[in-house]
């Protein structure tokens, strides 16, 4: 099996994800976005490079869940439940429901469960609007201020974790790279 082969097959990433080991890049692949490299645009090879890319980020999110979960069980919250919490102090005035969806980027539902489970543990509670009776907000409860305290240091302490072994520098340039994929601009949007 070539190199190639190693960093398409979903069995080989799978296994080099349990150890632990980062699959091959693919001969002949360079850093990512220079001139004539395999990684840029429109230059044979670049598929492979980038399929290696997105493979890394993959795990890299896996590895960041992970981690910022070990965090979060003490507080006695899931990751999903924190940035619902989050999101709901975020908002000058307590949302609605599909406010938080849509902030969120989330069906409707999977914001139900996610306050059931916060209304549950008295982090938030639900209440009536008062300019529509059919409307309901979610407010954060004393509960949900406190646990929020909380929550900064356990984020701090899981963002250590990830980025320890990299200096200022390359956690500014990270930022930097970060920030171009999420927030993309008008013309990268999905």
């Amino acid at each position: 099996m070539s190199t190639t082969d190693r960093t398409s097959d979903p069995d080989a990433l799978a296994r080099a994800d349990d150890t632990g080991g980062v699959p091959a890049r693919a001969e002949g692949a360079g850093a990512p976005g220079r001139a004539g490299v395999p990684g840029t645009p429109g230059v044979p090879g670049a598929s492979d490079a980038d399929g290696l890319l997105a493979e890394q980020l993959l795990r890299l999110t896996r590895r960041l869940h992970r981690i910022q979960k070990r965090h979060l069980e003490p507080v006695g919250i899931t990751p999903a439940q924190s940035r619902l919490l989050r999101t709901v102090a975020a908002f000058g005035e307590p949302p609605r429901m599909a406010d938080l969806a849509a902030r969120l980027e989330v069906v409707p539902r999977a914001v139900t469960s996610l306050v059931d489970g916060l209304e549950t543990a008295g982090r938030v509670r639900r209440a009536p609007d008062p300019d529509n009776r059919r409307v309901i907000r979610i407010e954060l409860t004393d509960a949900g201020r406190a646990t929020l305290r909380e929550l900064r240091s356990a984020r701090r302490a899981a963002a250590e974790d990830i980025l320890a072994p990299l200096t200022a520098e390359q956690r500014e340039v990270l930022g930097g790279l970060l920030t171009a994929l999420v927030d993309p601009g008008p013309e990268g949007g999905c």
